[in-house]
């Protein structure tokens, strides 16, 4: 019967310890993408854009007079216009897109792009630069907390059992 118990022990330790490494992985990512996105505004230029149109992906274009939006619908990405320091104008699409739309067209964006390739630039927002890191090192942190305090009161349970026990016995 004690083979069992350890056996059973064991597997919740294995599943523990899982759930503790998926959460800091997520959260490794998360710092990645952070790290990337701290790079990128470190060494951008920035310069003055203007969104020209919005390009939707994932559906047929929603009217804006449209009462109910699905979040599963169509999402709207801007495409900015904008004009380098000693270049020429260049367009780029933001990889971030929304529904409702962010951004309208003829708005006026800060552009943060690289000086040796314009065409890779963002928005500078808080979405466009900081949505994913925080996304993915919030539910890492989450995760990893939640498997920490289930090994840490699993562990508890424990000590509280063996001492029981061992106190029971004459």
């Amino acid at each position: 019967m004690q083979v069992q118990v350890r056996g059973r022990r064991s597997a919740g330790w294995w599943i523990t310890f899982g759930v503790i490494a998926f959460g800091t992985l997520f959260f490794a990512v998360g710092a990645i993408v952070g790290g990337v996105s701290i790079s990128f505004v470190m060494d951008a230029e920035r310069a003055k854009g203007t969104v020209v149109y919005l390009e939707w992906e994932g559906g047929s274009r929603v009217s804006s007079s449209s009462k109910s939006r699905h979040s599963s619908g169509p999402t709207a990405h801007p495409v900015v216009e904008f004009k380098p320091a000693g270049g020429e104008l260049t367009t780029f699409r933001s990889s971030m897109g929304s529904n409702p739309p962010a951004y309208d067209t003829g708005e006026r964006v800060d552009v943060l792009y690289r000086a040796d390739d314009p065409e890779d630039a963002k928005i500078d927002g808080f979405v466009s630069l900081w949505l994913i890191p925080l996304i993915f090192c919030g539910i890492g942190l989450l995760i990893a907390g939640i498997g920490t305090a289930i090994a840490i009161a699993t562990r508890r349970r424990s000590r509280r059992t063996h001492s029981g026990s061992g106190t029971a016995r004459p």
